[in-house]
């Protein structure tokens, strides 16, 4: 899904805000959640959500045996090999979902979402 400015989106799935804490750590204050359906206007998309660690260790390890596979013994090879096969799964994820943005999102009732993730979402 493609977000830009001035789009209209709907809220997915119920969204909990944060505790709210005043002066001393643990005391709450206040619980704040947007139930699914509330509607609103896409202000500003953001950067790009940053890739999880997993995604990351898999390119550098893809990297890793790409340009140093063939100068390995055999069973570091292997064992690096196995570790790229551990982290695929989440790879093939990460490629399937493409990049992921964040946006600021002012809803009809007059809050704002920001640096909310592009998932939470449905264009209208």
């Amino acid at each position: 899904m493609s977000l830009k400015e001035g789009r209209r989106v709907r809220l997915a799935e119920d969204l909990a805000i944060g505790e709210a804490v005043a002066g001393e750590p643990g005391a709450v204050v206040g619980f704040l959640s947007l139930a699914a359906g509330i509607e609103g206007t896409v202000e500003r998309v953001d950067g790009e959500v940053p890739q999880s660690e997993e995604v990351r260790e898999y390119q550098r390890l893809k990297a890793l045996l790409d340009d140093y596979g063939h100068t390995m013994p055999e069973a570091s090879r292997m064992r690096l090999e196995g570790e790229i096969a551990e982290l695929e799964p989440l790879w093939t994820v990460h490629q399937d979902q493409g990049n992921r943005v964040t946006v600021r999102v002012r809803w009809d009732n007059g809050l704002v979402l920001d640096r909310g993730h592009q998932d939470i979402l449905t264009p209208l």
